[in-house]
């Protein structure tokens, strides 16, 4: 078997062994936040980063809700950075933001923000402040969903090999949020293609 037919096996196990039912719980969340009138706040670093970027455009556009990327204004991003620190960056401009418990936070990573391992201490900070406010937190996380799946509904894309979780989870990420964005439950207004 060469590279690509190996990884699109893999790409096919991550679907026979993911979680239809978290997929469907988050869908009913953000159902619950839209017809509340809340906000939805997508975070993430790297590609989680950019993830969040595309995923408002599309939270926005396609189903009607008030949706935000922290990390879409590089010149805050980078004066946050500079002035406070990395790790409270998105937790400060959300504070900004008057996020509260009628809103949302999605997080899009594929380790999920990790205490003990100190890793991805902006999203740790920014799921402890949820968490403190009883905002709802969810996710689409790789691996066992870190810190964010222990606070929040996550969807977990299935570890299929070591060797690949970063491309099959950030290749699902997009994948989930199309679907979640497409959903009847969700969709308010049609593509143009």
């Amino acid at each position: 078997m060469n590279f690509s037919e190996t990884f699109l096996r893999y790409s096919k196990n991550v679907i026979d062994n993911i979680n239809f039912q978290d997929i469907e719980d988050i869908v009913d969340i953000l159902v619950e936040i839209k017809d509340n009138g809340g906000r939805l706040f997508i975070i993430g670093s790297g590609g989680g980063a950019g993830h969040a970027s595309h995923a408002v455009c599309d939270f926005r556009k396609l189903c009607n809700i008030e949706s935000y990327a922290p990390y879409d204004n590089i010149s805050e991003l980078t004066a946050r950075i500079n002035d406070d620190s990395w790790e409270s960056s998105i937790v400060n401009w959300l504070k900004v933001s008057k996020f509260n418990y009628n809103d949302c936070l999605l997080t899009i990573s594929v380790g999920g923000g990790n205490v003990e391992r100190k890793i991805s201490m902006n999203i740790v900070n920014a799921i402890l402040y949820a968490n403190e406010i009883n905002s709802k937190i969810i996710g689409i996380v790789g691996r066992d969903g870190g810190i964010t799946n222990t606070y929040g509904k996550t969807i977990v894309i299935p570890t299929i090999t070591e060797d690949l979780v970063t491309p099959l989870t950030e290749g699902f990420q997009s994948i989930i949020w199309h679907l979640i964005v497409s959903h009847p439950k969700l969709k308010t207004n049609q593509t143009k293609w």
